[in-house]
């Protein structure tokens, strides 16, 4: 396995692989397809330098993609904190896959001026749950059936970790 930025060229398979997530309602709240020119803005806002966008390759294909995103951007005195965000494809799942990327994203947190990352996810996603947990993050919060998704509302639960002082 390889872990790099993710480059322009990587968007129609980082889209692919969020497209996946979105049709299978339990791990994003976008309820329709994004194309590939929706997320032109989105890499270009994700530096290297302060909030990058990793991809794992695994047999030279993009098995997964992982964010970090400025919380509530603007606003400094949040900015030693970012969302964490990570998408496999369905292909490659229970491989390991998600766990790197979060290692790679914890471990990058010192060399980007991080302090804390949280992940906001479905309640249902349990698979999310046991990720975050296995790597330290504590629920911090519930946001109860805030989320609508055919008719079913499913609540948002918040994860954080202090990565370092």
């Amino acid at each position: 396995m390889e872990i790099r930025y993710a480059a322009k060229g990587d968007l129609p398979a980082i889209v692919e692989i969020y497209n996946q997530a979105i049709g299978e309602k339990n791990a994003t709240a976008d309820i329709a397809p994004v194309k590939v020119d929706d997320r032109l803005n989105w890499l270009k806002e994700h530096t290297q330098d302060k909030y990058p966008v990793w991809v794992l390759l695994k047999d030279g294909l993009i098995a997964g993609w992982c964010s970090l995103s400025p919380y509530r951007p603007g606003r400094m005195a949040l900015r030693y904190t970012a969302e964490i965000s990570y998408y496999v494809h369905r292909d490659f799942r229970r491989q390991g896959i998600a766990s790197a990327l979060t290692e790679k994203a914890i471990d990058a947190c010192e060399d980007l001026n991080l302090k804390t990352l949280f992940a906001i996810l479905f309640e249902i996603n349990t698979g999310s749950t046991r990720l975050l947990e296995k790597y330290g993050f504590e629920l911090w919060g519930r946001m109860p059936d805030i989320a609508d998704i055919d008719g079913k509302e499913i609540s948002h639960v918040i994860y954080g970790l202090r990565v370092r002082d």
